[in-house]
């Protein structure tokens, strides 16, 4: 049999995994002493695993995570209020599944955005759709699409995706336009869709943010009643990676 055409046909077919596989074995004279049966997995699991990682890639992407940051490089020893175990159970992403939400709060500098773009990169390797918008670009996103016609597509995209997240919310207070925005994509994600939100305000403070009291207790009953709350405290980590410096004797205050 010749294993080139055959190659060529797998990655013609658009199986380049297995042609990769094919190839390889052909250059591993150990290989001949498995069964057809046996280098056939190989040749399957080779093209599984290459169409998860394409998958994974494509996912990514989508996402647009603003951090590279994944749950494995989370730091626990800095004290910033980050319990282990509530961590394993956000990292488990359980709560994705339910259509839960997460509330991330905390001062300036804490890492906040870090961790919400770790957990949205572990939730599109458990194979789930996410989506990362910081809160006042994505209303300046709304407003043009509003106006060229993208903006009936544009919510069908925030309300499919398995994980929205809303990062930087609340830096200031929204306009009549900004609530109506917000409340239409929470109405349309809300018992159906998880949201991860990160704030440097605590949640008590998010009212008076919204502006408006009735819209604000409509957005706010669909964000915060079954969310998730983590508040993390201590001192800013970027104060705690930037280097010592030393002053001369002479010039010290």
């Amino acid at each position: 049999m010749l294993t080139h055409p055959t190659s060529e046909k797998l990655a013609d077919l658009g199986l380049a995994g297995m042609a990769k596989a094919l190839d390889e074995q052909r250059r591993t004279p150990a290989v001949e002493a498995l069964s057809f049966e046996e280098r056939l997995g190989l040749l399957v699991d080779r093209e599984a695993a290459e169409r998860d990682t394409r998958r994974l890639a494509t996912r990514l992407k989508f996402a647009s995570l603003r951090q590279n940051a994944c749950v494995e490089d989370l730091d626990l020893r800095t004290p910033r209020g980050l319990d282990r175990a509530v961590l394993a159970h956000l990292v488990d992403g359980a709560w994705i599944g339910r259509a839960e939400n997460l509330l991330v709060t905390g001062a300036t500098g804490l890492g906040k955005s870090w961790i919400a773009c770790a957990l949205g990169h572990k939730a599109c390797r458990d194979g789930r759709s996410v989506l990362y918008h910081r809160v006042p670009r994505l209303f300046e996103q709304l407003a043009i699409a509003r106006g060229d016609g993208r903006y009936a597509r544009l919510l069908k995209t925030i309300a499919r995706v398995d994980l929205l997240v809303l990062d930087d919310w609340g830096l200031a207070t929204l306009t009549a336009g900004e609530r109506r925005d917000l409340l239409e994509i929470l109405d349309d994600r809300h018992g159906r869709k998880s949201t991860l939100v990160t704030s440097q305000l605590p949640v008590d403070a998010w009212h008076a943010v919204i502006g408006d009291p009735t819209l604000a207790d409509a957005i706010l009953d669909r964000l915060v009643h079954n969310a998730h709350r983590l508040e993390l405290r201590g001192d800013s980590m970027r104060k705690r990676a930037a280097p010592a410096v030393t002053l001369d004797p002479e010039t010290r205050a």
